[in-house]
């Protein structure tokens, strides 16, 4: 049995990602803004605490139930901004918004959870095919492509630090996935998986993935983006 951290959990992957842990007889704390959302699923050994990742009170209330575990054996940094819109129409606030939740809110709540977290201990950041160097980019997504690309570099950059001590940080370049987000950025678009797939995958990788690798961008996309 895995403690299990994850973030984004009042629909699509991080949603599923609950639900699929809970099955499997893992514990998980389940953060969101909503946290009623998993509460009313009533599953078992789930927590939910409303969070905001970009709130540092929210962050503290988290260290403390975690606390009590005393130990954290797998992150995963599912919570994600997004905004469509064209670069010139887009201000400095609503960039620092989207980045607020896509690195700060996750650089936060990495630092929190470290002294909870040891050598076989695995922090999976979930970004995206935009955020790859080289990958097809769309525009409209300045903000949120620039923003999962500095997740990717970070996530290089920890797996260094901490190649010694541990934890594995790894990071998941997704490719679209049929999940609210994705309808609200792109109305009518129809992805070719659906968040219980990508949430299947995830978390295979998440139980297994750091036995193979540490500070690697997997591309998880079966189509172009």
């Amino acid at each position: 049995m895995k403690q299990v951290v994850i973030t984004g959990t009042s629909r699509g992957i991080g949603l599923e990602l609950v639900k699929l842990f809970s099955k499997n007889g893992h514990e998980v704390l389940a953060l969101s803004r909503i946290a009623e959302v998993v509460d009313g699923f009533k599953l078992p050994g789930v927590t939910s605490i409303g969070c905001d990742i970009t709130n540092e009170d929210d962050l503290a209330r988290v260290k403390e139930r975690l606390s009590e575990k005393g130990k954290v054996d797998i992150l995963i940094n599912n919570a994600g901004a997004i905004i469509n819109k064209s670069f010139a129409e887009t201000t400095v606030d609503e960039f620092r918004n989207v980045y607020d939740t896509n690195v700060f809110g996750v650089v936060g709540l990495i630092q929190l959870l470290l002294p909870l977290m040891n050598k076989e201990s695995h922090v999976i950041n979930v970004s995206s095919m935009g955020g790859v160097q080289g990958s097809m980019k769309f525009a409209g997504l300045a903000a949120y492509s620039s923003s999962k690309g500095a997740l990717i570099t970070l996530t290089e950059l920890l797996a260094e630090e901490y190649k010694e001590t541990g934890p594995s940080f790894n990071v998941l370049a997704l490719g679209a996935v049929q999940t609210e987000m994705l309808e609200e950025a792109f109305p009518g678009y129809k992805a070719p998986l659906s968040a219980l797939q990508m949430a299947e995958y995830i978390m295979d990788f998440s139980l297994t993935g750091n036995k193979y690798y540490n500070g690697k961008i997997l591309q998880v996309s079966s189509s172009t983006p």
